[in-house]
């Protein structure tokens, strides 16, 4: 007799029409980065093959028929789902966290960078008043460039004073060209690094520019951070690219300058070009493990696992599927017994 359509049956279909639909397109989207307009293709059949499955793996179970060989196959093919799945999401959800990694990463290696400089070059005084000297030093320029209180006011001539007394030495209050307080900044922070630094040009130098980067890509840096999730999505990559080949030109500048004996320089290829490759976004998620990571691994699971789970759970036996008949239509065989009278 025919197998009529049962609730069960319309539920189990369209949940598996929708899971394995969103599976599809985001593993159309994962598949990206490796097979190009073909990752459509494969997607497609992917998918189809999974929802063929699915009909397959009920059907066997309905009729009393293992499904062990049937479940081994979907797991493999959606595995390959799994996959590029949580590479889509992953970069979807996690890329702006990634970028901004990456930036706050570039931020500190600018003050590691400047730091480990500034302990390899000759000074005249010793580590710690040096130090204070050029906090000071980085405070009076700032305050010069101040756009509320420009020019060497009352909180620079302090800064100044206090500078001379660290040091024992006179500082000569320079004045602007014009109204460009940018370059009187720059000429009073040189002017102090010649009063505490027995530096070559090619030192200072670096040292003066060393500073400036610092500076500049640290304001970049947290200008951009404050920005919308789309804007710093699509500006995050080309500052880490300016700024990384700015800081390894440095770094490989003070190895120079300075001589491999005193600085072992490294220089540092941007991560965030991995960002939509498949291996990128699982070592990344590894690597940084939380609550976001553990939602997007979560979610993947349900797209292409579930399905295949609640079939399994749900559907039993039919024990009158494909009954050719009944007891009550049987007819017996064998001799018949009549009375006599």
């Amino acid at each position: 007799m025919n197998k009529k359509t049962t609730p069960a049956d319309l539920f189990l279909g369209v949940l598996a029409l929708l899971l394995i639909s969103v599976s599809f397109y985001q593993t159309w989207l994962g598949l990206q980065q490796i097979f190009g307009p073909a990752s459509f293709v494969i997607a497609l059949v992917l998918s189809l093959l999974l929802l063929f499955l699915c009909w397959m793996i009920r059907n066997a179970k309905l009729e009393g028929k293992p499904t062990g060989s049937l479940v081994g196959i979907y797991v493999f093919i959606a595995s390959f789902c799994f996959i590029a799945n949580f590479n889509a999401l992953y970069t979807r959800f996690m890329k702006t966290d990634i970028y901004t990694d990456e930036l706050r990463e570039i931020n500190k290696s600018f003050m590691a960078l400047e730091n480990d400089v500034e302990s390899k070059l000759s000074y005249k005084y010793n580590k710690i008043i040096t130090q204070n000297i050029e906090i000071k030093k980085k405070q009076l320029m700032e305050q010069i460039k101040d756009p509320g209180n420009k020019g060497i006011g009352t909180r620079a001539q302090s800064l100044i004073r206090d500078i001379e007394k660290l040091t024992g030495q006179k500082v000569d209050l320079l004045t602007p060209v014009g109204t460009d307080y940018e370059d009187l900044s720059e000429r009073m922070g040189h002017q102090i690094d010649n009063m505490i630094s027995d530096l070559s040009p090619e030192e200072r130098a670096l040292k003066t520019d060393l500073n400036n980067a610092a500076l500049k890509w640290n304001k970049n840096i947290q200008d951009l951070l404050l920005l919308s999730k789309k804007e710093k999505d699509d500006l995050s990559q080309g500052v880490i690219d300016e700024s990384l080949a700015e800081y390894n030109k440095l770094g490989s500048r003070a190895q120079t300058v300075l001589g491999n004996e005193k600085i072992h320089f490294e220089p540092i290829v941007s991560q965030t070009q991995e960002v939509g490759k498949i291996g990128f976004a699982f070592e990344h998620a590894i690597k940084h493990f939380g609550m976001y990571q553990f939602v997007v691994l979560a979610g993947c699971i349900l797209l292409d696992f579930v399905i295949v789970i609640i079939i399994l759970l749900v559907t039993g036996q039919d024990n009158n599927r494909n009954n050719r008949g009944s007891v009550f239509n049987n007819k017996r065989s064998g001799n018949t017994l009549i009375p006599n009278n």
